[in-house]
Order: C-alpha cells, then sequence, then structure tokens
C-alpha cells in the first residue's frame, strides 16, 4: 500500500505543479505583455492631466471616467470618489481591478469580489453588508484617502451637488470627512 501512497501523492504534486505553471502562465500573457507602446503612452497621457477641480458626481457622471472613454480613472468608495488614474495599471481598462473604473467599488472591495456582479448599477446604500465588511470598506476608504486625490462625494439619487469654492479645492483632501 506505501507504494500506490507514494505514487498518488507524486501525482497530486505533479498536477499542483502543472496547475501552478498554468496560472503563471495565463498571469504572464495577461500582465506580461501590458508595457508595451500603448500602455506607456496611456501612463504619461495620464500624467499630465492637471489636478481634477472638486465636484460631485452621480453613478452616470462617474462612468464616463473608466480610463476608456476617458484618461482620467475615478472610483468612489464609500460614497467618496477618488481619482485614481496615477494607478492606471491597476485600475486602467487592463488592469487587475479595472472592473471598479468609473464606479462604486465598495461592495467589491468589502467583499473582496472583482466579479462584475459584486457592482451594483444602481446607487448602493451597502445597508446588507455585515460589520466586517463596513469595517473593510472604512479600512479601504483611509487606503485611498492616503494614496489618492479625493475628488468630490457620489451623489445619491435626487441628491444636489455641493458647490466647491476655489479655496475648498486646493484644500488637502485628507481633511474632508
Amino acid at each position: 500500500g506505501g507504494a500506490a501512497a507514494a505514487g498518488g501523492e507524486m501525482l497530486l504534486s505533479v498536477g499542483l505543479l502543472a496547475l501552478a505553471l498554468l496560472a503563471a502562465y495565463r498571469l504572464y500573457l495577461r500582465w506580461g505583455t501590458r508595457n508595451g507602446p500603448g500602455g506607456a503612452a496611456r501612463q504619461g497621457e495620464a500624467a499630465a492631466l492637471p489636478r481634477m477641480k472638486r465636484r460631485d458626481f452621480s453613478l452616470e457622471q462617474l462612468r464616463e471616467f473608466d480610463g476608456a472613454r476617458n484618461p482620467r480613472i475615478l472610483l468612489a468608495v464609500n460614497g467618496k470618489v477618488f481619482d485614481v488614474t496615477k494607478g492606471s495599471k491597476f485600475y486602467g481598462p487592463e488592469g487587475p481591478y479595472g472592473i471598479f473604473a468609473g464606479r462604486d467599488a465598495s461592495r467589491g472591495l468589502a467583499t473582496f469580489c472583482l466579479d462584475k456582479d459584486a457592482l451594483r448599477d444602481e446607487y448602493d446604500d451597502l445597508s446588507d453588508l455585515n460589520a466586517v465588511q463596513m469595517e473593510s470598506v472604512r479600512e479601504w476608504e483611509m487606503q485611498f484617502k492616503e494614496k489618492y486625490d479625493y475628488v468630490g462625494r457620489l451623489l445619491k439619487p435626487g441628491e444636489e451637488p455641493s458647490e466647491y469654492t476655489d479655496e475648498e479645492d486646493t484644500k488637502d483632501h485628507t481633511k474632508q470627512e
């Protein structure tokens, strides 16, 4: 029986190695060819964009900033909109988190789900998330505040946008809410 068990373990090890190699190859095909001339041009174009003036966004307005229709990439987390353009290799159309570009990413980040099913096309109040998931959303929000520019709020349906003054626009974004 020992030889059969050893043979089974060896087969399992070879199978797992083959799966790991296949996964690595697929990742290489998906990400390894990214840094071509188009990717560099997109990065340069994104870097040349001026800082965005503060404003609020409806879901419909936010969708325009998905990195495909517009070089600027925005996403919302917990009702706040961030300019993640400088992270376009992650949030751009070809990036691993590109699904969040131009959208409210809160539910996907809270549930660690990168499927389109995790995102809502209508305003999502997140009321069905549990305490751990809501804490995760708040942690993600803090990370985005530290790394990216806060550009405004995500508006609830029927909510009116705020009027921002130039003075508010130049304030450090970490002091907002």
